[in-house]
């Protein structure tokens, strides 16, 4: 087990089909549920400065509120214009009621 995991959130505290800004070292990032697998990903849109925590989630992919540009939550993959490059995702792993994330 890596000591890199750490806490981001209670499995409790996001539904499946939601998503909410996590703070962790004074950086965002965003925590989606997509139908009960926990993403999580850089808050700030790589095509210009947004937050996706702002934006809307349709399955596996949040549409930047800015542009509307959708990113893959399992990839990163930028799946639309004007985002042409992709978003930092991080592994994650559930460890009782606790979401861990790799953020290194």
């Amino acid at each position: 087990m890596s000591d890199r995991f750490i806490r981001i959130a209670a499995t409790d505290e996001l539904p499946p089909g939601k998503m909410k800004c996590a703070l962790v070292d004074g950086r965002r990032y965003l925590l989606a549920n997509v139908d009960g697998e926990f993403m999580v990903a850089d808050d700030m849109c790589t095509h210009e400065d947004a937050s996706l925590c702002t934006g809307s989630l349709k399955g596996q992919y949040v549409k930047c509120p800015l542009h509307g540009s959708r990113f893959d939550l399992r990839t990163g993959e930028a799946m639309d214009d004007p985002a042409e490059d992709a978003l930092n995702v991080y592994p994650v792993k559930i460890e009782g009621n606790d979401v861990l994330a790799d953020l290194s």
